[in-house]
């Protein structure tokens, strides 16, 4: 049996194939798996014995209609599928899963609960819906292989990782903890005086080292931010992908928005204390297997207008951001009391 996998980004939704692809490998040990997604996330899979990738030239090759014409032909060169099994269900891979179909290969696609969510954040229903991993392993159950998730870590860096990160990052005997203080979307980032309010409340309890996490685009205001919090370190450039995965690892907990950096630290095996504006783990995409507590955020019966996007776009339609403002330094401090993380 072989299968074509496809999910191409956004990076934290890539990240949540983790935890189903390794229980695929384990559990269908003699089904064959060729993923198809970004060269760049490749290192979240050091852990996944046997796992083959495609990675699509989106920007050249296959670029356009006709590049995706190019890619289902240079798919179909990897040999035979018996199913495709599509995980992202935008644009690009319904053409090529429908250009599979015809060719007579059975095809099974994400269920994403686009209607649900769109009632979600319209206010007309805050019950929580199923996580994005549970949706992933619905689509390979409907394909015949019905695997159970076992608790983590998922994502295990390799050795030479561990090395590397350690060689370049002087993790000290303390406390160690990871801060992720940007996200993609405004509408998902806490103010930055607030989390520098909370870094010092931090400082004057325990003997704390703060490692800063973030994209190559923040790497400006990591830098400045670095400057304004005593005891701080951000390893910018100096690791890749896979080293900060294994810092990651050695840190004691992670303080960090709704971003892809908490689902790497989650996925990691790391306690992850995630600040919650605009969106909500209610939509599906909460750091995986980390208590609710641990997901911080003004309640959606004291806020009403919460959530109101899913991923973070748009603007406040108050006007406020009152999810955030309100979402004081001192309470997210009791919280991180409250769970005993040091």
């Amino acid at each position: 049996m072989r299968l074509l996998v496809i999910r191409t980004s956004a990076m934290g939704d890539v990240a949540l194939t983790v935890p189903l692809l390794r229980e695929m490998r384990e559990s269908f040990p003699d089904t064959e798996m060729v993923f198809v997604t970004r060269a760049e996330f490749s290192p979240f899979f050091s852990s996944v014995e046997g796992l083959k990738f495609f990675f699509p030239d989106f920007r050249k090759h296959h670029k356009g209609f006709t590049g995706l014409l190019r890619l289902y032909s240079d798919l179909n060169k990897q040999g035979r599928f018996d199913y495709v099994i599509d995980l992202h269900d935008v644009l690009r891979s319904q053409i090529l899963r429908f250009l599979f179909r015809i060719s007579g290969v059975r095809v099974k696609k994400i269920d994403k609960g686009r209607r649900e969510k769109r009632l979600l954040i319209k206010g007309k229903g805050k019950l929580r819906l199923k996580h994005t991993v549970e949706r992933y392993a619905d689509v390979f159950a409907r394909a015949g292989f019905n695997v159970s998730l076992s608790k983590g870590p998922w994502m295990i860096p390799s050795h030479h990782a561990l090395d590397n990160a350690l060689r370049i990052s002087e993790i000290t005997c303390g406390i160690n903890i990871g801060v992720a203080p940007y996200a993609k979307h405004e509408l998902k980032m806490w103010p930055e005086e607030f989390m520098i309010a909370l870094l010092r409340m931090i400082s004057s309890k325990v003997n704390a080292k703060f490692w800063f996490f973030g994209g190559k685009e923040e790497s400006e205001k990591l830098i400045d931010l670095q400057k304004k919090v005593p005891g701080s370190v951000y390893p910018g450039e100096m690791l890749d992908l896979e080293d900060e995965l294994a810092l990651m690892t050695r840190l004691t907990f992670m303080i960090s928005m709704d971003s892809s950096n908490m689902h790497m630290a989650a996925l990691a095996g790391l306690k992850v204390v995630s600040i919650w504006g605009a969106t909500d783990p209610l939509a599906g995409f909460g750091a995986w297997m980390q208590p609710e507590e641990y997901s911080v955020r003004i309640s959606v019966d004291q806020l009403t207008c919460r959530p109101c996007t899913v991923y973070g776009a748009g603007k406040c339609w108050r006007g406020d951001h009152a999810c955030m403002e309100w979402l004081k330094p001192e309470m997210v401090f009791k919280k991180l009391e409250e769970f005993r993380l040091w």
